[in-house]
């Protein structure tokens, strides 16, 4: 599936999610509040497992970032801690396509790679550990965080899986396109 497809299917996910909870909530709307929801979590899932399928890291971001976007905008405005969250997990994620486009032109990014450190925390396989690589550390410990949490469903926890299990995906993907852009300058281990 092409990547406007993926985020149209990630929107209707997370739509549909928000209105099965709030249906579940609500006196006699609850048998539909559990189908919407249901549904919602099985569009998420498939449509996460198709983004890294692309193994592309930008449709990964986008898919990632437009759910994030969504929760955000379902959060009640009272829960500032995952407002917080959310907010944080979004900056990271417009942070790090800012250097998917650098990483696209080898003269700047083979200039932007000197001003990381050599040690080896600040690379990632020898490559710079750059805002995509901070980025996915980042939220997939906030996910594997989430999966912690006592009376989240299987169905639910499977969704938290499967977006964790996109962010090494994600930095994999990157650390080919920093080996291209690289390419001759160096030999990372």
């Amino acid at each position: 599936m092409d990547q406007a497809g993926l985020i149209n299917n990630i929107v209707f996910a997370s739509t549909t999610i928000d209105k099965g909870r709030k249906n579940l909530t609500t006196d006699s709307f609850e048998h539909a509040g559990r189908l919407f929801y249901e549904e919602g979590i099985s569009a998420a899932l498939d449509t996460f497992k198709n983004a890294q399928t692309s193994t592309d890291p930008q449709t990964m971001i986008l898919v990632e970032l437009s759910f994030l976007r969504q929760d955000l905008q379902f959060c009640d405005e009272s829960d500032t801690i995952t407002r917080s969250s959310l907010t944080q997990a979004i900056q990271s994620f417009e942070d790090s396509l800012r250097s998917l486009k650098t990483v696209e032109n080898n003269t700047l990014y083979k200039a932007a790679e000197t001003t990381y450190p050599t040690a080896s925390k600040y690379r990632y396989h020898g490559f710079p550990r750059d805002a995509i690589h901070l980025a996915c550390a980042a939220h997939r410990t906030r996910l594997q965080n989430s999966l912690r949490t006592p009376g989240i469903n299987m169905i639910e926890k499977a969704v938290l899986t499967q977006r964790a299990a996109n962010m090494p995906t994600i930095q994999a993907a990157y650390a080919e396109k920093q080996k291209k852009a690289l390419a001759n300058e160096r030999n990372p281990n």
